[in-house]
């Protein structure tokens, strides 16, 4: 297996990453109560999605 004759300097190395980043999540606001949340994704705030009851919020609540 071939291995580098000289050194890579550490710019050289970094040139080469550049392009690995982090990306920000997406994030929208709920119609039902105006929260922010992630795309696809039931509510945190209300328990809805898309329009219906996913998770009872105050069910779960009272269970605690």
């Amino acid at each position: 297996m071939p291995n580098p004759k000289t050194r890579h300097s550490k710019s050289r190395r970094d040139k080469r990453r550049t392009h690995y980043k982090a990306t920000e999540p997406a994030l929208t606001t709920c119609p039902n109560c105006g929260a922010t949340k992630l795309m696809h994704r039931v509510c945190p705030e209300c328990g809805h999605y898309r329009g219906m009851v996913a998770i009872e919020k105050e069910a779960a609540k009272s269970k605690k």
